[in-house]
């Protein structure tokens, strides 16, 4: 396929996922039977980040263009991909990277997310036979010329183990979290919301951990955070919910919450599911780059820094753990 042709299946593939087609209905459904993470409205919001910010014909042909992409890959290479799961689709950035590029893609799915990537797949089969050629599904991806590799710091290990010897992209845990100036009006909260709380705060560019000044009023925050009271209709949640403030009661530990979220103060930027940390600051200066050194930070958000509201809408340039995906596909 040339370059021109994929970008036109990719821009199909947008459409179809926005549609209310009967088979995909049915497939996000299966995909929430089987995880229950993965709630509708946040296979929706996954859904509909993908369309609108990465499969759309101006933003693909842009894309391409700046990294030179040619009309023909004529020395195609293998590219092994491990998949996460930890929210829908978490692994579509990838597959989309070797696809643009003409190179074929070996896709390990994770079994947590395992419905909704093989569905797209098997649509852009249907609507070109080839794409066969080009993409596939494996348990075990040996002989791969790269490997493009996604898992927790501990899996991260074994990937190096046994994909060190080829090009390779391996990427360890990461969070984002908030730098707040306590002038944040209401909405901009509810938007801070947003990136804290949708995908029930499992995603890398979830916000797990906010700065705020020495005499921050924490009131308007836990209201704010309110937006999302119905998630403790989801038993997972609440599980997690009861069982840390519960850990934090027992150790007497100080705390605030919502019946919601639990705020508790804590340096580490990775918090566990229906809590978020937080942590004073004095000098801005000191803490950018303090967190620029952070290599456990995916992103920041606050003012100065990405809007927030914005950390759940990654652009095609918005690169996972900050490595050019497509740059590494073009110098292979």
């Amino acid at each position: 396929m040339t370059l021109q042709e994929r970008i036109t299946l990719l821009c199909q593939l947008g459409e179809y996922i926005l549609s209310a087609n009967a088979e995909w209905e049915s497939t996000k459904e299966r995909a929430y039977r089987e995880n229950q993470w993965f709630i509708p409205e946040f296979i929706q919001q996954a859904v509909e980040n993908i369309a609108h910010q990465m499969l759309n014909q101006r933003a693909l042909e842009e894309w391409s263009a700046e990294y030179s992409i040619p009309a023909e890959n004529d020395r195609p290479k293998n590219i092994g991909i491990v998949m996460a799961g930890n929210i829908p689709l978490v692994g579509f950035h990838d597959f989309l990277s070797v696809f643009i590029t003409g190179h074929h893609a070996v896709i390990k799915a994770s079994s947590k997310d395992e419905v909704l990537i093989k569905h797209l797949i098997k649509k852009l089969y249907e609507w070109e036979i080839t794409v066969q050629n080009q993409v596939s599904f494996a348990e075990r991806l040996n002989n791969c010329d790269a490997y493009i590799a996604t898992g927790s710091n501990n899996s991260s290990r074994y990937f190096d183990y046994y994909f060190g010897k080829y090009p390779n992209i391996i990427r360890k845990n990461r969070t984002s979290v908030a730098v707040l100036n306590g002038k944040e009006t209401k909405e901009e909260l509810e938007a801070l919301a947003d990136d804290a709380m949708l995908f029930f705060g499992l995603g890398c560019r979830n916000i797990t951990q906010v700065f705020v000044p020495e005499d921050y009023d924490f009131i308007p925050l836990l209201n704010a955070l309110k937006k999302y009271d119905y998630l403790m209709e989801y038993h997972k949640y609440k599980h997690n919910f009861d069982y840390h403030l519960a850990l934090l009661i027992m150790g007497g530990k100080y705390y605030m919450n919502n019946d919601t979220v639990i705020l508790t103060q804590n340096d580490s930027p990775f918090s566990p599911v229906s809590q978020i940390h937080y942590a004073h600051y004095s000098n801005k200066e000191q803490l950018n780059e303090n967190l620029k050194q952070n290599e456990q930070i995916q992103c920041i958000v606050g003012e100065g820094y990405i809007p927030l509201g914005k950390a759940q809408c990654p652009s095609l340039t918005d690169y996972a753990d900050g490595v050019d995906t497509l740059a590494f596909l073009m110098e292979l």
